[in-house]
C-alpha cells in the first residue's frame, strides 16, 4: 500500500437525495474542507445510480479519483462499475459519508463527519477491498434476504426524518408480521436447509445503520461470512436484536454461520434480496465474491 501524495485530483459524484436530502446539505462544507487541503476537485450531481456508475467510470479514465457522498448503496454500486474496468492495478475511489446508514464508513475508521473524512482523500492509503456480487450486481457490505427483505422494503418507505433509526424501525414494523420461511444454503459442497427468519452473506460486518450482523467478516479476507437465523419466538427474536449492535447475537444457538467464496440461495416463497440498503435481486440467486476488486482511500 502506498500513501497518495496531494493534490490528487477528484471528482465529487453526490446523490443530492441520499440520506434524505442530507449529502446535499453537507456539500457546501465538503467543497470548502476539499479546498482547504488544497485537493484538485469537480463536483458532479448524480440523477441515477446509473448515472453515477457513469460518471465514475469516466472519472478514471480522464485520470480522476472518483468519490461518493451519499449512502452505502451507491459505493456498492460505483465500486462494481470501476471494478469492471480491468487493468493491471484496481481501480481508486474514495468516499465521504453521506447517507443514512453509513456502514462502510463505520467499518473502515474514516470519521461518520463528512467534513473530518476529506482528510482521509487528502493523506488516506489506496487499500484494497474486496467486493461481493448477487447475480452481476455488486454490493459493498451484505446482501440477506428473509426477514430482512421486509424489513429493509419497509426502512426504505420510511420518512426522512428517522435518520439511521428507519432500519431499526423497519425491523420492528416487519416483526408483526413476517411468517418463517424455509431456505436452501449451499456453500462450498456444502448443503443447508432449515426454517426461520433470514440468511445474510456478508463481505463486511456491518450493515443497518451499525448492526453487527457478522462479526468476524472483513473486506479484504476474499471470503463471505454466512450467517443463518433459525427459527424462535417474535419474543425471543426482539430480545435478540439489542444484541446484534453488538454482535454477539452469534452466540445464540439461533444462529449459525459459514464461510465460503460463493453461496447459491433458494426458499420456499420469493423474497428480494437487499444489499447496502437496495433491492439488488431475487431467490433462486448466487452470491460471489471478487477479492482486491478495487482501491479505496482508508485510514492508514
Amino acid at each position: 500500500m502506498a500513501r497518495l501524495s496531494a493534490p490528487r485530483r477528484l471528482r465529487l459524484l453526490v446523490n443530492p437525495s441520499a440520506g434524505g436530502g442530507r449529502a446535499a446539505a453537507l456539500l457546501p462544507d465538503v467543497e470548502a474542507a476539499l479546498r482547504g487541503y488544497d485537493l484538485a476537485f469537480r463536483t458532479e450531481r448524480t440523477t441515477s445510480v446509473r448515472h453515477a456508475r457513469e460518471l465514475a467510470v469516466e472519472a478514471h479514465r480522464d485520470g480522476e479519483v472518483p468519490v461518493t457522498l451519499s449512502g452505502d448503496g451507491l459505493v456498492g454500486s460505483v465500486a462494481g462499475a470501476l471494478s469492471a474496468v480491468g487493468g493491471a492495478e484496481a481501480p481508486l475511489m474514495g468516499v465521504l459519508p453521506g447517507g443514512r446508514g453509513n456502514d462502510f464508513v463505520r467499518v473502515t475508521g474514516i470519521p461518520s463527519d463528512a467534513v473530518a473524512a476529506c482528510a482521509i482523500l487528502a493523506r488516506g492509503v489506496a487499500t484494497p477491498v474486496d467486493l461481493g456480487v448477487v447475480g452481476g450486481s455488486p454490493f459493498i457490505g451484505i446482501a440477506s434476504v428473509g426477514f430482512d427483505s421486509e424489513a429493509n422494503a419497509i426502512a426504505n418507505a420510511a420518512p426522512a426524518r428517522l435518520g439511521s433509526l428507519v432500519y431499526a424501525f423497519g425491523a420492528l414494523r416487519a416483526l408483526v408480521s413476517y411468517r418463517h420461511a424455509t431456505f436452501a444454503v449451499e456453500a462450498d459442497g456444502e448443503h443447508r436447509t432449515f426454517t426461520g427468519w433470514s440468511v445474510a452473506a456478508a463481505n463486511a460486518s456491518t450493515y443497518g445503520g451499525g448492526m453487527v450482523m457478522a462479526p468476524a467478516a472483513r473486506l479484504d479476507d476474499g471470503l463471505l461470512e454466512i450467517v443463518m437465523s433459525e427459527r424462535t419466538s417474535r419474543r425471543h427474536f426482539l430480545r435478540t436484536l439489542p444484541k446484534i449492535f453488538k454482535g454477539t447475537h452469534v452466540d445464540d444457538p439461533a444462529f449459525s454461520v459459514m464461510r465460503s467464496r460463493e453461496v447459491h440461495l433458494s426458499a420456499d416463497r420469493p423474497f428480494v434480496v437487499y444489499a447496502d440498503g437496495d433491492p439488488i435481486g431475487e431467490l433462486p440467486t448466487t452470491i460471489g465474491v471478487l477479492p482486491g476488486a478495487v482501491r479505496v482511500l482508508l485510514p492508514a
